[in-house]
Formats: structure tokens, sequence, C-alpha cells
């Protein structure tokens, strides 16, 4: 799933917490950063607001599930 334009991250992160599988970004370098894990989280959060966009990065989720949840997330916003 690329995602863009996450206006609430704080919010963002909440939904990513109540995740059970694995939740992961991928740059565009190819890098891929855990989203359950705190350091990731600072991580990806800085690089939002460093490049002021995100649609290059990609999150791919392993439970169908916290799809579900990661969706209505970012339609909703």
């Amino acid at each position: 799933m690329r995602i863009k334009n996450i206006n609430n991250p704080q919010r963002f992160f909440e939904v990513l917490s109540q995740c059970k599988g694995r939740v992961e970004l991928v740059t565009s370098e190819g890098d891929r950063l855990n989203l359950k894990s705190a350091l990731c989280q600072y991580i990806a959060l800085t690089q939002m607001f460093k490049d002021a966009r995100i649609d290059d990065v990609e999150l791919i989720i392993s439970e169908p599930e916290d799809f579900n949840k990661l969706l209505e997330f970012l339609v909703r916003g």
C-alpha cells in the first residue's frame, strides 16, 4: 500500500500500535523500517517532515485485519 500526506502522525502511530502483525515502511531507497519499533517510528516521522512529502514510500502489512485498520485511518484521516 502506497501512502502519502499523513496529516495526523500521532493518530497514525496509535493505529499502528493496535496492529497485531508486522507493518513495515519501505522507502524509495529500499530501506525497510519496522513501524512497530519506537525508534523506527521516530525515523519515519522525521523523514516525513524533512521531505514534506512521503508519496514515495510503501507500507507492507502482514495481517489482513491490520490492513483494514490502516486503510480506514488513511481514508478517514
